[in-house]
């Protein structure tokens, strides 16, 4: 991708497109009048590469053909009207100059209007207000990155919408960050980042590197010059598998209790142990097998498919056995995923709950469904009504995107 390139915009002919057309007809049929544009923004899913990003590693994420997408007119009455062609998700308008976004309820309208926010702020501000009916395919909560979607998709709508021009790399920059505006940086992501930067911080001290702020795993990799394998191996030689407690990390560090709550996040002040070895492997580990994904895929060997898999089993162990972000509904998934036919299955979306990822070669695709439905979904009330949604195929999807009908 090209640092100056814009998202494309291209001509549709809507009344060939099923799903353009109901939401044409469904943007007609609350506001009166056409659209003007209609804006679409993907799902992902993370193929391997999991707690690391924020480490200072690469990860190898995929567009999904699941989407955000979204049928806008301008308007100039300063106000965002929203609707949902989900009757789940209600109607919604706010004035662009009383935007409110309540992080204590994650509602649907709260993510679209952290896209809006953060061009807004950008251009300080935009003038215009909008109308918008959205569809989206991506399931909900299963860590396919619905909610990401959402504000892409509305970051680029508030662009298009107001006449505003911007790069592909500058419009996901700011709609990484406005994603700050719902807390989505909170939870579980804060407890992450504060275990991985006193790991940093204890092995960079053992090195005899500068130590005393937060350190990344990546940057403490950076800062000793060595690959990944002398830092697996560093983890092996420094930190012991037993959890460390509090005293022990403030021994190793030389600092008193009360300058390690200083270190600590808000929501780790209380948690009594640190597992550093276990998170460290993971973090270097799942860091170097990015790098094998990536080699393998560039070199395409004969037996490209086996060794991609094998990399993504060795992941989901990892997320299970280090990380400790899996649950033993995902482990069962991944399971059956592999009993019925998949190469390579693990846990994405950070895990938690959420969803697996799985590679099947393609003439085996339909009976791996069959299979995982049978399975996975069937033996299960709950499951099976939602089979539909929660169990598909999909191959890499586009990027985000404008549409305006011929």
């Amino acid at each position: 991708m090209e640092d100056g390139a814009t998202p494309p915009q291209q001509l549709l002919q809507v009344s060939e497109n099923e799903r353009f057309r109901k939401l044409k007809d469904a943007f007609i049929s609350k506001y009166g009048m056409p659209p003007a544009f209609y804006a679409r923004a993907p799902g992902r899913v993370n193929l391997i590469g999991e707690h690391i990003d924020y480490s200072g590693y690469a990860v190898l994420p995929m567009a999904l053909e699941q989407d955000i997408l979204a049928a806008v007119t301008p308007t100039q009455t300063s106000i965002i009207q929203l609707a949902n062609t989900n009757p789940v998700y209600l109607d919604y308008s706010v004035q662009i100059n009383k935007i409110h976004i309540d992080t204590t309820k994650p509602l649907w309208q709260y993510y679209f209007l952290c896209g809006f926010k953060g061009i807004q702020e950008h251009f300080n501000p935009v003038s215009g207000g909008i109308n918008c009916m959205v569809d989206g395919t991506i399931p909900a909560s299963s860590g396919l990155s619905s909610s990401s979607a959402l504000v892409c998709c509305a970051g680029l709508i508030t662009v298009i919408a107001n006449g505003k021009v911007l790069s592909k790399i500058e419009l996901a920059e700011i709609c990484a960050r406005c994603e700050r505006y719902i807390g989505t940086e909170g939870g579980g992501m804060d407890q992450s980042i504060s275990f991985l930067a006193e790991k940093g911080m204890v092995l960079a001290k053992a090195k005899g590197l500068e130590w005393q702020k937060p350190l990344r795993l990546g940057d403490l990799q950076q800062g000793l010059g060595v690959d990944l394998e002398m830092m697996l191996s560093t983890v092996e030689q420094v930190l012991h598998p037993e959890p460390y407690s509090r005293e022990e990390v403030c021994q190793s560090l030389g600092i008193s209790q009360k300058e390690l709550c200083n270190i600590l996040s808000q929501n780790t002040q209380d948690v009594p142990s640190f597992k550093l070895y276990q998170r460290a492997k993971h973090v270097y580990s799942e860091a170097q097998r990015v790098v094998e994904f990536k080699r393998v895929c560039d070199e395409t060997p004969a037996n490209a498919l086996q060794l991609l898999g094998d990399l993504m089993n060795q992941s989901h162990l990892s997320c299970r056995d280090m990380y400790e972000c899996s649950c033993p509904e995902l482990d069962q998934l991944v399971d059956v995923c592999l009993r019925s036919g998949a190469v390579g299955s693990r846990l994405t979306g950070a895990g938690w709950g959420g969803c697996t990822v799985s590679m099947v070669p393609t003439n085996k695709l339909d009976s791996f469904l069959a299979k995982v439905q049978e399975i996975y979904y069937k033996a299960d009330g709950q499951r099976a009504a939602k089979q539909t949604q929660n169990l598909f195929a999909t191959q890499p999807g586009g990027g985000a995107a404008v549409y305006r009908e011929v």
